[in-house]
């Protein structure tokens, strides 16, 4: 049996019992009502007649008489009329007087006149009243009892009993009884049809699934969301966030995900309208982390309940790639500067096998002077440090292919050598960023095209500032935290993902990477970047040993 049926089955029965408990606790108490009026009738019409002087003469003369008078006598006295009189009119069964010893002075029967009553009178005689349901000579009957005292006295002389015959008493009790089973019957179907709406809205919510299946279903949720290394982020219909794993929370340094919207979490209107129609973003950069989100609607049973969001932190990964791009230049250059050396070195040789010494001792002083390999880069012999010569050269080479120069300035000086591996693929990294993004933008700019180079080293830090000749960027431009670019912003000045990868790794050593002039206007200047990186160079410079 499903578990809305039995909630069903349980609410009816509760509505059932309830409705019952009701009706007869309300049945209950009309029967006491009728009863408490029906007494309350019969003693008001007693105290009446017990006060009545025609009562309080004659039966004080009754009672204080010598000879009791006969049945016929009393049939025609002026008792038994006015009792019957009052009968009459209050619609009461009987209106009994007695005298001091409890002889019947009128009643309905006149056969039971001048006879001692059934039940007992001492109470009245005492100066009591009394209310009781009693069998007497009429049957049973809800009767009231009332000492009657002589005139001018508190003497009990006699008592009037006032009753109202059962059947009558409850004349009312079936008219009723007909109105509380009327609204027990509307109670039950109000009740019958409010659970039946509160199963169809408890399917609706939990869309048909059974508890055990909801506890297997949260069970299942977190196994799932906590056992993945992607963020999982799910929102519903109306795009706010409801359920979040602890990757999705680190992943945008929040600890209450829940409740909040896509904008809350600084991703840019264009991310959050493609995430809204289902589409996957690449590269998405939210604050030092470059994303890759991906949406997906969910429905059951052809009713949408949202959408989850997948996200994805690319940032190692794209350092990683960007470092692999460092290596490659730095290979290519190397390969460019050993086949070049290898061509000198072949003439050399030849000089030297041609018996033309002179000439290959001068054709090796101009190597030692001008390097190994001919670069066009201007201003190479500032630099000492071998690296820098070797891959500022070979990008000078692959600037100069695009129609771009790119020179070292004069106020460059370089004596210190990079110390470690991981030194110069830093190095290469932040260098090589801001070459490319450089030479990008000067192909945009006026002729002559060209890029400038100031580097730097003071003890272990480098400084490197490179300027370019293109358009600048553009005003309000956030070249850190852009996101995924438009293609024109991507040609002139690069992509926020690499840059901020860059400034993220400088960070992580202690230096910091810049804009100290974004250029563009009325003067026609280009941008200007600028990085610091901390503990890169040799402190202290070897000299070669003699001998």
């Amino acid at each position: 049996m499903r578990f809305t049926t039995r909630v069903l089955l349980l609410q009816l029965a509760t509505v059932v019992a309830v409705v019952a408990v009701s009706t007869g606790v309300f049945t209950l108490l009309a029967v006491e009502q009728l009863k408490a009026e029906s007494e309350s009738a019969a003693l008001s019409i007693a105290r009446t007649v017990a006060t009545a002087p025609l009562v309080r003469n004659e039966v004080t003369l009754e009672t204080t008489r010598q000879i009791n008078p006969s049945a016929a006598e009393l049939a025609t006295g002026p008792l038994q009329s006015y009792a019957g009189e009052v009968t009459r009119r209050t619609d009461a069964l009987f209106v009994v007087i007695t005298d001091g010893e409890g002889i019947r002075l009128a009643h309905p029967d006149p056969g039971q006149l001048d006879r001692e009553v059934s039940t007992s009178f001492d109470a009245a005689l005492r100066g009591e009243e009394v209310i009781a349901w009693e069998h007497g000579t009429l049957g049973e009957s809800a009767r009231a009892k009332v000492p009657i005292f002589a005139p001018a006295s508190r003497q009990p002389v006699g008592e009037v009993s006032v009753g109202f015959e059962r059947a009558s008493v409850f004349d009312q009790l079936p008219r009723l009884l007909l109105s509380v089973g009327a609204a027990a019957a509307l109670a039950l179907l109000i009740g019958i049809g409010a659970a039946l709406l509160l199963r169809r809205r408890w399917e609706q919510l939990t869309l048909g699934l059974q508890p055990e299946e909801l506890v297997t279903l949260v069970q299942n949720q977190a196994a799932v969301l906590d056992g993945v290394g992607e963020g999982v982020i799910a929102l519903d219909e109306g795009g706010i966030i409801r359920v979040s794993n602890e990757v999705a929370k680190q992943i945008f340094h929040r600890t209450d995900v829940e409740g909040l919207s896509l904008k809350k979490l600084n991703l840019p209107a264009d991310v959050i309208a493609s995430l809204q129609q289902g589409e996957a973003r690449d590269g998405v950069v939210v604050g030092e982390r470059v994303l890759y989100l991906d949406s997906r609607e969910v429905d059951r049973g052809g009713q949408r309940l949202g959408s989850v969001i997948i996200v994805r932190d690319r940032t190692d990964m794209m350092a990683l790639s960007t470092r692999l791009d460092s290596v490659r230049a730095m290979t290519s250059a190397l390969r460019v500067q050993r086949h070049e050396f290898a061509n000198r070195i072949h003439v050399a040789a030849g000089l030297v096998e041609a018996g033309r010494n002179t000439e290959a001792t001068e054709f090796l002083r101009t190597m030692q002077h001008r390097g190994p390999v001919d670069y066009p880069l201007v201003g190479a012999e500032l630099l000492s440090e071998p690296f820098l010569q070797s891959f500022l050269g070979a990008r000078s080479l692959a600037a100069a292919e695009r129609g771009v120069q790119l020179q070292i300035k004069e106020d460059s000086l370089v004596l210190g050598t990079l110390q470690g591996v991981s030194a110069v693929e830093d190095t290469a990294t932040v260098l090589g960023n801001l070459l490319d993004n450089a030479i990008n933008a000067a192909l945009h700019g006026p002729e002559p095209r060209r890029v400038e180079l100031t580097l730097l080293d003071d003890g272990p830090e480098l400084v490197l500032v490179v300027a370019d000749s293109g358009p600048g960027i553009p005003a309000g431009t956030e070249v850190f935290n852009s996101p995924t670019p438009e293609p024109e912003r991507d040609q002139v000045h690069g992509h926020g993902i690499g840059l901020t990868l860059c400034r993220d790794l400088v960070r992580r050593r202690g230096g910091e990477l810049w804009i100290i002039d974004p250029g563009g206007g009325d003067n026609g200047r280009g941008a200007v970047f600028a990085a610091r990186l901390p503990d890169v160079m040799a402190t202290e410079v070897e000299t070669p040993r003699e001998g």
